[in-house]
């Protein structure tokens, strides 16, 4: 065959693909190969990204120009290049490409069909079922899941071990995880589909290991905690970083001890009711380095804002104005967020 290629090639060079083509297929079927390696060859041949769904069977994979497989998140395009897998049965195999189906193509199509039909026959036993994204992602997140079913459901999410990834966490959603991009590709985030709550709250994990996903997990809930809505009843920060948070952690943790039960935080409250600006006002006085930096993001003269704190601490009992009266507020307004919204899991 390769001999055969070469002669073809020097005449023709696009019907000499069309062999290699077939080439290579015949030796994916040869070495048994599954579904998922055909697909590979199938972008690394077309350059195009390639998915197979097989709703039968429950099979829905992706893979892209570097090899990254998944789950699709969308609907296939109808305009796009595709093949049925059984004979008159709908499109099952697309290319993520609109436009005329080259030589090269149309043999990759064919041949891939052929060589996923054999892989489908060969492996019915063991081939990855259906992919329940939520259930998949629960079990990568599910610190008390047993190492192998952790790496099972990755490999449904198409995932890799060594892959570094990050939990997003968002009010009433399951974690979403972001896989940082490999070969300097965007980062591509896996999620169940769930209708969004209309928040703005986020809380980001660290990147980690596969392996290490649960802990992203449990440090993105308790980032989600001290995000705020960033609304008149709630401003601050809106995402926040497990990374960031520093002391905070520690605070968390006594937070949870005191049962709710934080003085500070009953003053702030108490004084939010005297006037709906106070909260906000606080938030930028700590937020920035000068009074004169709070007022700009407050769109307020500096005497307004120098006025509005006079009243605030006269009502709080504390000075607002130096460093250690910033520090309390600070530390209030954060315990109050936690307070407002604490994490769903903890640890």
């Amino acid at each position: 065959m390769h001999v055969v290629a070469a002669k073809l090639t020097s005449l023709d060079p696009e019907a000499g693909a069309a062999i290699r083509v077939i080439e290579r297929f015949d030796a994916l079927v040869e070495g048994r190969t599954g579904v998922e390696p055909i697909l590979r060859a199938v972008a690394d041949i077309t350059r195009c990204p390639v998915r197979f769904v097989d709703s039968e069977r429950g099979i829905a994979l992706r893979v892209d120009v570097d090899g990254w497989s998944g789950p699709p998140v969308s609907a296939p395009d109808a305009d796009w290049l595709s093949a049925p897998v059984t004979k008159g049965g709908p499109p099952a195999l697309w290319l993520e490409r609109i436009g005329s189906c080259t030589l090269v193509e149309g043999m990759v199509l064919d041949r891939a069909v052929f060589a996923i039909r054999e892989a489908i026959r060969r492996e019915q036993d063991d081939f990855i079922g259906p992919v329940d994204v939520a259930d998949a992602v629960s079990v990568v997140l599910d610190a008390a899941a047993a190492e192998p079913a952790r790496l099972e459901a990755a490999h449904l999410l198409g995932l890799r071990t060594k892959d570094v990834c990050r939990v997003i966490a968002r009010p009433g959603v399951p974690g979403q995880i972001e896989l940082q991009g490999r070969n300097g590709a965007s980062p591509l985030r896996i999620a169940a589909a769930r209708r969004p709550t209309g928040s703005p709250r986020t809380g980001i994990g660290p990147a980690v290991t596969v392996l290490d996903l649960p802990k992203s997990w449990r440090q993105a809930s308790l980032a989600l905690a001290f995000a705020a809505e960033g609304d008149e009843r709630d401003p601050g920060p809106s995402v926040v970083s497990a990374e960031e948070l520093g002391t905070l952690t520690v605070l968390a943790a006594g937070l949870r001890g005191a049962g709710g039960q934080v003085p500070d935080v009953a003053t702030l409250e108490a004084v939010a009711a005297t006037a709906p600006w106070v909260l906000e006002t606080l938030v930028a006085v700590v937020s920035h380095a000068s009074l004169r930096l709070a007022a700009a993001a407050l769109f307020v003269h500096h005497s307004t804002l120098h006025a509005r704190l006079a009243t605030i601490e006269r009502h709080l009992g504390w000075p607002v104005r130096d460093a250690p009266g910033r520090l309390r507020v600070h530390l209030a307004l954060a315990a109050r967020r936690y307070l407002l919204h604490p994490p769903e899991i903890t640890g």
